[in-house]
């Protein structure tokens, strides 16, 4: 081998990175579950947990439940993400509108989801709608506070530069506010993803005849361990998912803010 060839190292990609750490929290699972000697009903091992998921699959409750907390998490995270963004950009843009609506954010985020949700079911009844208003709240303020973050951010040379180009107000909207605040607004929507699914099941943990947290209560009162186990896996799954399609969003949109400079 010649000694100018360099060394070649192969890094592991995400995925198998992923697949690898998967496979090592069950081998753990397993031997927990084994050498514990708990009986099934408090830590099922993962055999009677996958057995647990081929018979809810068979059955189609699974899949229903699934889509059903499916729809809850994608219609609050698209209402808590167009409202965030309309009210952030307002408070970004007027010191005033910040001050009056800055009392009652705060307070919307002091007081815990749970406490909220059983009025949202009241109001809006046990129904998708209740679930869909909670989601969209857990996630309203984190996206907001990055958006007022992501246009206050813009350089305010920049701004004169549009304003003596004679830009007009949506020419510098879109050309310098949006592209600005588009990266710290990635970053908000990455934590209203997963939010959104947290949001979905507090609603159907207070009042709900489906969903994937009416699973988990199911399970709960029936000491059906792995249903739970079953349904609690689904839901990282949910999140996981989302994060990974808001961050292959992100990556496509801002190539030319991800991809380093030489």
């Amino acid at each position: 081998m010649s000694a100018n060839r360099k060394l070649r190292v192969k890094i592991p990609s995400p995925t198998w990175s992923i697949l690898v750490a998967v496979l090592l929290g069950f081998c753990l699972w397993e031997g927990v579950s084994r050498l514990s000697g708990l009986p099934a009903f408090i830590l099922p091992p993962p055999g009677a947990v996958f057995d647990r998921f081929l018979r809810a699959l068979s059955d189609g409750s699974l899949l229903h439940h699934t889509i059903a907390t499916l729809i809850e998490v994608l219609g609050g995270l698209v209402l808590g993400l167009s409202s965030a963004t309309l009210v952030g950009y307002a408070v970004a843009k007027s010191r005033t509108i910040e001050r009056l609506l800055s009392p009652y954010i705060v307070a919307s985020q002091s007081v815990p989801v749970v406490a909220i949700a059983p009025l949202l079911v009241i109001w809006f009844g046990p129904g998708q709608i209740s679930k869909i208003m909670i989601s969209a709240l857990i996630v309203f303020f984190p996206v907001l506070v990055n958006t007022v973050v992501g246009v206050r951010s813009v350089p305010e040379d920049l701004r004169d530069l549009m304003r003596s180009l004679r830009a007009t107000r949506w020419q510098i909207f879109l050309k310098l506010e949006v592209p600005a605040a588009l990266p710290v607004l990635f970053g908000g929507l990455k934590v209203g993803a997963t939010l959104s699914v947290i949001g979905a099941v507090v609603g159907e943990f207070v009042g709900s005849d489906e969903g994937l947290g009416f699973l988990i209560n199911v399970g709960r009162g029936v000491f059906d361990t792995s249903l739970v186990f079953v349904a609690v896996i689904m839901l990282i799954t949910l999140a996981l998912v989302l994060y990974g399609l808001v961050t292959a969003v992100e990556r496509r949109v801002l190539a030319w803010h991800l991809t380093p400079s030489n």
